[in-house]
């Protein structure tokens, strides 16, 4: 790990984890480890990312509005906040899918309160590689895996800290598959992680 090195952490809500609105089966079971991967980039003095759902009431990303999705990560609601175990300390913060008409599966759609891009805010600290975790394996995991491949980043996913919704029995596994064909490394454990 060095000074070219991010931590991406995906939509590691309340909504997608037990008891929320888009129940992530064991989406509360990544915490733990995105918290050994915060202590880690925060000692390496490595920036780190979080990125939220962050959606307005009406959005035609909901089932009632046309969508496919039931209502989860409303802007302001318990269910959008952060796991509550989860250690961000100073990470920034990028919210996406804001407008009524976006899905905005990727981080790299999220915004900071400035309005910078999340691709943005990795080359202006001249980030090279990322590293991925969070939910859901199958949406926003894996579409901020693929655009950071397309922007030029090296990618990393992080397998022990992410799970998927998997609507069907192998979408998780499918996902992890297309994102390595793209170009991500695939890291099991904290014990793998690079220098």
């Amino acid at each position: 790990m060095n000074r070219k090195d991010a931590l991406v952490i995906v939509d590691a809500q309340n909504d997608f984890c037990p008891g929320g609105a888009l129940v992530v089966a064991d989406g509360d079971q990544i915490i733990q480890a995105l918290n050994r991967y915060i202590d880690i980039f925060s000692k390496a003095h490595c920036p780190i990312f979080a990125t939220r759902d962050w959606h307005p009431a009406k959005t035609n990303h909901f089932k009632d509005y046309g969508g496919p999705w039931p209502v989860h990560c409303v802007q302001e609601s318990y269910g959008a906040e952060f796991h509550p175990a989860l250690r961000l300390g100073s990470a920034a913060v990028l919210s996406k899918g804001m407008a009524a008409d976006q899905d905005s599966y990727s981080g790299f759609q999220a915004a900071n309160s400035s309005g910078t891009l999340l691709a943005d805010l990795l080359r202006r600290d001249g980030i090279e590689r990322i590293f991925v975790g969070g939910l859901a394996t199958d949406y926003c995991v894996k579409h901020t895996v693929l655009d950071g491949l397309t922007q030029g980043f090296k990618v990393v996913l992080l397998a022990d800290a992410v799970r998927p919704v998997n609507l069907g029995p192998n979408d998780g596994a499918v996902a992890i598959d297309e994102m390595i064909r793209a170009g991500a490394v695939r890291l099991d454990d904290i014990t793998g992680l690079p220098d």
